[in-house]
């Protein structure tokens, strides 16, 4: 299939190329980038006023295949990946079972070559079963396609055992992607503890669950050489550790989550389990430091933290529902209304830390749009207006605190490898 693109504000980060240009597909790869491409093509998609930016790419996304597959499947979950501008998605290994061996991971890949239009990668887990007793096979799962480990979820809350993790992931040259969460100080915490959420009287989760151990982390990514990747900071002290250990020279990265910067505790409208997340929403004060912190480069990436959950359990009591929210499909909505068009992130800002530093975190051969690479891309309306409307969800989740926000940026088109996987007006937006 050819596509030609024209006329659109083509913006990729690998090239730190700002301008309207005319972009060519062939054979699954950008074969021509340029101001005016005159050729024929099977699809020809004018572009104007609209950016053309790298597939985006989520580090941080919960598919519940296998074991909870009626929350989400490979599917339904590659669906809304395409759906929200993304070629490539990282699972966490949260599943039932885990993901702790490489049979379990080549599962994931293969079912996905079969169900997906997208990339889908395996992250492994730390320890076996997520259990932090025993080491799972680290290597086995990197041999398998694991381009990560993580633990998320949960912490390793044994120092000793998550030392000799990382540094068994820095001779394997992968990143540790760490949920920040000490569990014996979270002590049955609903929603972050201030005087908005003393309300619905509940246990709080204080800023500290996620600070101590960000600083225990830090510490030990310094002594084993291993790039540590901090995932969904929520804290104003988060941001200050990792511009102060970058500043040390520490190989260090972090993420912030499109809810954590569009959202604070100020917002929650009553004991609605679509505002329970974890880390939870944070105070005015936290959400502007992320957001400096991103303005800065301080935080690397945005990444969804897409927590699907059924309806029913979603609906029960705030103490008994469980943690998590959608995000596929908002977070190139929020990221363009909350901190684009706000003037706090410039375009290439917000293509660099969805496409092209997610790519060098993991290590992946994409995120760019140079002639020669893989034609991963997406096609953003930055101006387009509308409603979020959870029922339009590809997703099987509909878990969102964002139902009925009025938004500004539409994906218009996602192309993966050269494909056309998603185009605005189909239903139910992924193409075979």
């Amino acid at each position: 299939m050819t596509i030609l693109i024209k006329g659109g504000r083509v913006i990729d980060p690998a090239s730190k190329t700002d301008q309207e240009m005319d972009l060519f597909i062939s054979d699954g790869k950008i074969q021509k980038v340029a101001e005016k491409i005159e050729t024929q093509a099977d699809q020809i998609i004018d572009a104007e006023g609209c950016y053309v930016m790298p597939g985006l790419i989520d580090m941080h996304v919960h598919l519940r295949d296998p074991g909870l597959t009626y929350k989400e499947t490979i599917e339904s979950g590659a669906r809304a990946a395409a759906k929200g501008g993304f070629t490539t998605i990282v699972a966490m290994p949260n599943t039932k079972p885990v993901m702790d061996d490489g049979l379990r991971i080549k599962y994931v890949l293969n079912k996905a070559k079969m169900e997906a239009r997208i990339h889908v990668l395996q992250a492994g887990a730390i320890t076996k079963g997520q259990q932090g007793q025993e080491l799972a096979d680290i290597e086995g799962m990197v041999k398998s396609g694991a381009p990560a480990i993580s633990e998320d979820g949960k912490s390793v809350m044994n120092a000793k055992l998550y030392r000799k993790a990382m540094q068994i992931a820095a001779k394997l040259h992968i990143p540790v992607l760490a949920h920040c969460e000490d569990q014996n100080l979270v002590d049955g915490g609903v929603f972050h503890a201030d005087k908005n959420t003393a309300q619905f009287h509940v246990p709080g989760i204080t800023n500290a669950v996620e600070d101590v151990i960000v600083a225990r982390d830090i510490l030990l990514a310094k002594e084993t050489g291993v790039h540590l990747h901090l995932c969904h900071c929520s804290t104003k002290d988060s941001v200050r550790m990792v511009k102060e250990a970058k500043e040390e020279g520490i190989s260090i990265s972090a993420e912030v989550c499109p809810h954590h910067f569009s959202l604070c505790t100020e917002d929650i409208s009553g004991a609605d389990g679509n505002y329970k997340m974890n880390p939870p929403l944070r105070t005015r004060e936290d959400m502007e430091a992320l957001r400096q912190g991103l303005k800065e480069d301080i935080m690397d990436v945005i990444a969804t933290d897409h927590a699907p959950h059924s309806e029913t359990e979603k609906m029960q009591s705030i103490d008994k529902a469980p943690f998590g929210i959608v995000g596929l499909e908002t977070a190139v909505a929020l990221t363009v209304t909350n901190l684009v068009d706000t003037g706090i992130l410039t375009p290439m800002q917000m293509a660099e830390k969805m496409s092209y530093n997610p790519a060098k975190i993991l290590g992946l051969d994409r995120g760019s749009l140079e002639e020669g690479k893989n034609a991963d891309l997406v096609i953003i309306d930055p101006k387009k207006e509308y409603q979020i409307d959870k029922n339009q969800f590809a997703s099987k989740g509909k878990n969102t605190p964002f139902h009925g926000m009025k938004v500004k940026g539409l994906v218009m088109a996602t192309i993966c490898d050269g494909e056309m996987v998603y185009q605005i007006g189909e239903n139910p937006g992924f193409i075979r």
